[in-house]
């Protein structure tokens, strides 16, 4: 079977149940090491035996963990796709005495060239299979696949009429903002002090794409206060594992990351994700932004647009290392496919219409166009009509002779006396100052909602350039300011040019830490699950919140392992007064009454003689 579930939709849940009503070992097949090790220990947890064989054991405990597996000790092998046809890992599958009921492939985007984040071990998975005296059970799980990828999944794993299943890409539980902060950083205080003060040491993950930015965000965050820490490749594996550990086990609140942080971290209780630069695409974004509100709560997505972004994602995309082992023909179709995804996703942060319809939209999901939870919903749009301003801009790129950016046709339309400009005459133009009285960024808004409508197109690697697109063609005749709109030949008044932007007064008004959840009278879910209690449950709930610390450091197991948020609010809410009620709880089973029952029910008042 082939499963396409959003992030925190249980994905995992669908191998692990048939996994224990399986006769024989269930494989799960993961390119994620810190997966491996949450899903492992959370299993255990919960009195099931399972193990992971990957490059974080050393040789000693990696050929322990397969005499124990050939003894029948695990019904759940979590197994990197690199380590299946090696030699070691072969003579424990093939072996006679071993029976392979189920392989499970999760994050299976990853055998796809056209995936974003294409992994060749991937490609040896089907090998694999064919190399087992039966057949399995064969079964994928990805968060994020397009209709190609889909196909690509089906075909390169082998998988025989599977059923396809697809739950929807929609997770409601998040808000989705873009903003673009001229000081992002001030920004990123202002907002992380408001988290503070709603919820003292409720986590969350800010994003950079640069070890760069990790490292210099991170610093001033420490400096000014905040318990952070940090994650890049070019930290030492102890250093990684180290600050992951800090953010898992809530010894530290917020991570600065690159987006090599948190595939597979199965941490619930995060508030809050922020993405401080765009990423590449929607498929990372979404997969990035889904770290948050995996228990179900409130939970906010909030991404920063700066232009360098773009330039700085073009070069990544000109330089994809992953690409190498390809034919310059595969190359090439490639990189092009990226510099369309880059687009789309530069595309999501000017779009005026609901940012999780424009999300579902991508990956072929249909909406109402409205879901009330992103900034764009909650944000009073009016209609401006930029035809004339269209009109020049189509008019100063045909002017010239060669082909600029868009800070140089921005520049020429707003009369800029710059070395630059009067060097090359591009005050020549007949469009040379007509806008002065826009501002860049309004500019930079028309210029971009004229990409999106295929207007224009940007191409180039280093340095792109903007160029008329096909759809420019139909416009060479728009009417210049006071004149009549009409059709050619036809006589008949056309309708404008129409852009959809926040009105001028909330765009003077608004804070800069704000996420407009008041806008235009209309508000927002608070985040996190701590937002349903009141006032006089919350003390109740950090009590619930210090024992659970507590239990977890006795365990050496991530806080969210016991219990999620979720479920101490729903303590504080209940007041449950025996066992009985405790097993009323979503998130509490009898292995983890039996287990925390009486330590939890005594911070919520109940004696212990009335325990059962």
């Amino acid at each position: 079977m082939l499963g396409i579930m959003p992030t925190g939709a249980g994905k995992s849940v669908c191998f692990q149940v048939p996994a224990l009503m399986a006769e024989g070992i269930t494989l799960v097949i993961s390119p994620l090491i810190s997966l491996m090790k949450d899903q492992v220990s959370a299993l255990n947890q919960a009195g099931i035996h399972a193990a992971y064989l990957n490059s974080s054991l050393s040789m000693g405990q990696y050929v322990k963990a397969l005499q124990l597996a050939k003894a029948g000790r695990y019904k759940i092998i979590y197994v990197a796709p690199e380590r299946l046809v090696t030699d070691g890992f072969l003579d424990f599958a093939l072996n006679s005495g071993i029976k392979i009921s189920m392989v499970a492939v999760d994050e299976a985007h990853c055998v796809s060239q056209w995936g974003q984040d294409f992994r060749p071990g991937y490609l040896k998975i089907a090998e694999f299979i064919r190399k087992l005296t039966h057949r399995p059970v064969v079964s994928a799980y990805t968060a994020t696949a397009t209709e190609d990828v889909r196909g690509d999944i089906i075909e390169l794993l082998e998988l025989r009429e599977p059923a396809v299943t697809v739950t929807g890409f929609d997770r409601d539980n998040l808000y989705f903002a873009v903003k673009k902060p001229v000081d992002k950083y001030k920004e990123l205080v202002t907002y992380l002090r408001k988290k503070e003060q709603e919820l003292s040491g409720c986590s969350g993950i800010v994003y950079c794409l640069t070890r760069k930015s990790v490292e210099d965000i991170s610093y001033r965050l420490r400096r000014d206060g905040f318990s952070v820490t940090r994650y890049h490749a070019g930290l030492s594996d102890e250093e990684r594992r180290e600050n992951q550990d800090d953010f898992i086990y809530d010894r530290r609140h917020v991570m600065v990351a690159t987006n090599a942080f948190g595939m597979g971290i199965d941490k619930s209780d995060v508030r809050f994700v922020v993405h401080y630069n765009m990423p590449k695409n929607m498929e990372s974004y979404y997969q990035e932004a889904g770290r948050a509100g995996r228990d179900g709560a409130p939970a906010e997505c909030i991404l920063y647009y700066e232009p360098s972004d773009v330039r700085m994602n073009q070069m990544f995309i000109g330089k994809n290392e992953n690409n190498e082992m390809l034919d310059a023909a595969a190359k090439a179709l490639i990189e092009e496919r990226d510099r369309w995804r880059l687009k789309q996703m530069t595309f999501y942060c000017f779009t005026s219409e609901c940012l999780r319809h424009y999300i579902l939209k991508y990956f072929g999901e249909e909406t109402s166009g409205y879901c009330g939870n992103c900034l764009n919903c909650l944000t009073q749009f009016e209609e401006v009509d930029i035809t004339r301003e269209v009109s020049a801009i189509l008019k100063c790129i045909r002017e010239n002779w060669t082909a600029y950016g868009i800070t140089t046709i921005i520049d020429i339309l707003r009369g800029a006396k710059s070395q630059r400009i009067l060097s090359k005459n591009l005050d020549r133009n007949s469009q040379y100052g007509l806008l002065s009285g826009q501002s860049v960024t309004r500019l930079r808004q028309i210029i971009q909602e004229m990409m999106y409508r295929g207007y224009l197109e940007l191409s180039g690697e280093a340095y792109p350039v903007l160029r008329l697109a096909e759809g420019a063609e139909g416009m060479r005749r728009l009417p210049a300011e006071g004149e009549r709109q009409t059709s050619p030949g036809a006589g008949e008044e056309t309708a404008p040019i129409v852009l959809k932007l926040p009105k001028e007064q909330e765009r003077k008004t608004g804070g800069s830490g704000g996420e407009a959840g008041s806008a235009g009278g209309r508000k927002r879910k608070k985040a996190g699950a701590a937002a349903a209690l009141r006032e006089k449950d919350i003390e109740l709930f950090e009590e619930l919140r210090a024992l659970r610390r507590e239990i977890a450091a006795e365990e050496k197991v991530p806080p969210y392992i016991i219990f999620s948020d979720k479920t101490l609010v729903l303590m504080c809410l209940t007041r449950p007064e025996d066992s009985a009620a405790l097993l009323g709880i979503s998130g509490i089973g009898e292995y983890k009454v039996k287990k925390y029952g009486e330590r939890f029910l005594e911070v919520l008042g109940v004696s212990k003689d009335s325990f059962q």
